[in-house]
């Protein structure tokens, strides 16, 4: 029952939705890369009909948007089919850009805590610190990376620790957000209570306030996570990094590599995804381990 439950629930829709989008997908593909396979086929004289005409734009060597299958092939042959240590493996550079984003997002974790406790204890700290945290996600992250990576080159510090910065940058927004909505979430009345057994202002916090901003913390960290998956990308741009995610969609564009590029974008996706399912899974196991049942 629970399996046919999750079936219908879960898994059927995310197939009929994954199912629709690669259908659209292949139209997409063979209406953008249709002009330039019909000027080929003019300047070599041939004029093939319907099927075989759809069929050379969904395997041209440097299509402009790739077909579902040739992006599918150049994703396998990258993972499985090279060593981790080639330069064209998509699990190297999945490495390197997964080391700065864990970095970035631990140091955005805990800079994102830290101020968000200071807001909750602090009123003064809510109405001068909290209106520029907000401003400051309002500043493109292109506009962002390239002064960081400068200004810490100037200072001799570069490699991961720039990537990172960038990444905290991105991920620190969304844990302060979620996790001041996690220490004010406890109802006025447990607040009460907690004042009629003379809780003093630290036990108060430990064990209510923090207890009750558990799942709020976990939620917004499964954003932060793939935030900061984000900005080491991004970082990795203006530096011309020859390693990592970014690095690789910078030699397909240079190159007109459009495969490889849409290899390393789903590569990026499927990181994210697992970083996501791994942030929602240790929230679980928190949350069962404080006694909250599952729902």
């Amino acid at each position: 029952m629970a399996t046919d439950r999750f079936f219908k629930d879960r898994f059927v829709p995310v197939i009929t939705v994954l199912a629709a989008a690669v259908v659209l997908w292949y139209g997409f593909a063979v209406l953008m890369n249709g002009p330039v396979q019909r000027d080929m086929d003019e300047r070599g004289g041939e004029t093939p009909g319907l099927v075989t005409f759809v069929g050379k734009t969904l395997s041209q060597a440097k299509p402009i948007v790739p077909a579902p299958h040739q992006v599918a092939v150049n994703v396998f042959e990258n993972t499985f089919l090279r060593k981790v240590t080639s330069n064209r493996s998509l699990v190297y550079h999945g490495w390197v850009t997964l080391s700065s984003t864990l970095l970035g997002f631990l140091m955005g974790t805990v800079l994102g805590i830290l101020i968000a406790v200071g807001i909750v204890h602090l009123a003064v700290l809510d109405r001068s610190l909290m209106p520029w945290i907000i401003a400051s996600q309002t500043v493109p992250i292109l506009a962002v990376a390239p002064m960081v990576i400068v200004v810490l080159a100037a200072i001799n510090i570069t490699g991961i620790i720039p990537k990172a910065v960038i990444s905290t940058y991105l991920s620190f927004f969304p844990v302060v957000v979620g996790m001041v909505t996690g220490l004010r979430s406890p109802e006025a009345m447990h607040l009460d209570l907690m004042r009629t057994y003379h809780a003093s202002a630290s036990e108060t916090f430990w064990k209510l306030r923090v207890p009750a901003s558990v799942p709020f913390l976990f939620t917004s960290m499964k954003v932060a996570v793939a935030a900061s998956l984000v900005g080491a990308i991004v970082g990795e741009l203006p530096t011309g990094a020859v390693a990592g995610i970014g690095s690789k969609l910078l030699a397909g564009a240079y190159y007109s590599q459009t495969i490889d590029m849409w290899a390393a974008l789903v590569a990026g996706s499927v990181l994210a995804g697992l970083l996501v399912t791994v942030v929602g899974m240790v929230g679980r196991l928190v949350e069962r381990g404080m006694g909250r049942r599952a729902a």
